[in-house]
């Protein structure tokens, strides 16, 4: 219901609040009161035409608004929402202004919005009798909501039928639209997905090669540099050529303690544990050996890894970031390229379907006609 008209700027009425309770009410006053411009004010608020003439004199615009206890009226709600408005405790603002030069301007729960907006959102909750008119029931949608609702349960669910497959056909006939309108740039799109696949194809690239390459690469192109400082390391702890080396001192801090172990016992606990290293040292020592001589040049396998990389990067440059992207958009890729050739089918199946909703509409037409 209307719970609140607020008035301002308008004709005789420079500011002025009318609250409307439940049941009846009414306005009453001489002749030059203001009946006229509440009236007025009404019609504004339910979308009429506003006149630059009914503003009051002195003023820049008037402005009109009105507050609508919406919560037993989702339409109401709904309507508000599409327009871009909020409701606010159950409560809708609404507002109409015109300026004095004649610019107008409308408000669904503080969002502009055209005139017609306002009043599509309006309309419905007030019905204004004059003396040889009867504004809402010009309205053929009023019209045709009042037929309806004479018709009574029975009407009411010949309406639902009809509603429900008349939105399946307009779904139909929007996704037709859409494929047959836009054939030419999904028949595009499906020759760039399909260029792409054949290059990921081409390449089969496998999940984390990128990376596992990368790493290869890098080993065999330091291979010489690797190998000389392996040979270092090796020659700092153990020396092939009797150098200075780590087990050679850990050998002889071993043997310095271990002359004197039998008269401390802390003296014997740190000749073990020179032993202990003694023995880490040659193990890795041996370790350093081995990686030194595992390590070989290669310029053949360098060559098929830098080339191999080289076509995972041009990969990697349209389709991700790494390797394991490109595969999630080749498989995307693979799943829209099947339903985009699948268009011509899906057109003949549309097409049935929607002969066969165009037959159930005119059937569902004639029963409510009937």
């Amino acid at each position: 219901m209307l719970e609140e008209i607020r008035i301002s700027g308008l004709g005789i009425i420079e500011s002025s609040t009318l609250e409307l309770g439940p049941g009846l009410t009414v306005v009453t006053g001489e002749t030059g009161a203001g009946k006229t411009m509440i009236v007025t004010a009404l019609g504004l608020l339910l979308g009429g035409r506003g006149d630059a003439g009914s503003v009051r004199k002195g003023k820049k615009a008037a402005r009109v608004e009105g507050v609508i206890d919406a919560r037993s009226l989702p339409g109401v709600v709904e309507a508000t929402e599409e327009a871009g408005g909020e409701v606010e405790e159950g409560r809708v603002l609404v507002a109409r202004t015109v300026a004095a030069e004649g610019r107008a301007r409308a408000y669904v729960g503080g969002a502009t919005v055209p005139v017609a907006t306002l009043g599509s959102v309006t309309s419905p909750l007030v019905a204004v009798h004059g003396q040889s008119d009867q504004h809402r029931l010009l309205q053929p949608r009023a019209q045709r909501d009042s037929l309806d609702r004479f018709g009574g349960d029975a009407v009411a669910k010949l309406i639902a039928a009809y509603s429900e497959i008349h939105a399946e056909l307009r779904a139909v006939e929007q996704e037709l639209d859409e494929v047959t309108t836009h054939a030419r740039e999904r028949a595009q799109e499906a020759d760039l997905l399909r260029f792409g696949l054949g290059e990921v194809e081409e390449v089969s690239p496998e999940s984390g090669e990128d990376v596992t390459l990368a790493q290869e690469e890098e080993k065999l192109g330091y291979a010489d540099t690797l190998r000389t400082a392996a040979e270092q390391a090796r020659e700092a702890l153990s020396s092939e050529v009797d150098a200075p080396d780590a087990l050679g001192a850990i050998s002889a801090a071993r043997q310095a303690l271990d002359g004197v172990r039998d008269h401390d016992p802390d003296a014997a606990s740190l000749a073990d544990r020179l032993a202990e290293v003694s023995y880490l040292l040659s193990d890795l020592a041996a370790d350093v050996a081995s990686y030194a001589t595992a390590i070989e040049t290669d310029p053949a396998r360098l060559s098929v890894v830098s080339e191999r990389r080289a076509a995972l990067t041009a990969l990697t440059r349209k389709y991700g970031e790494t390797i394991d992207e490109v595969l999630a958009w080749a498989e995307t890729g693979a799943k829209r390229l099947l339903e985009l050739d699948s268009d011509d089918d899906r057109i003949e199946e549309l097409r049935r379907e929607r002969t066969r909703l165009r037959a159930a509409l005119a059937d569902a037409g004639l029963a409510l006609s009937a």
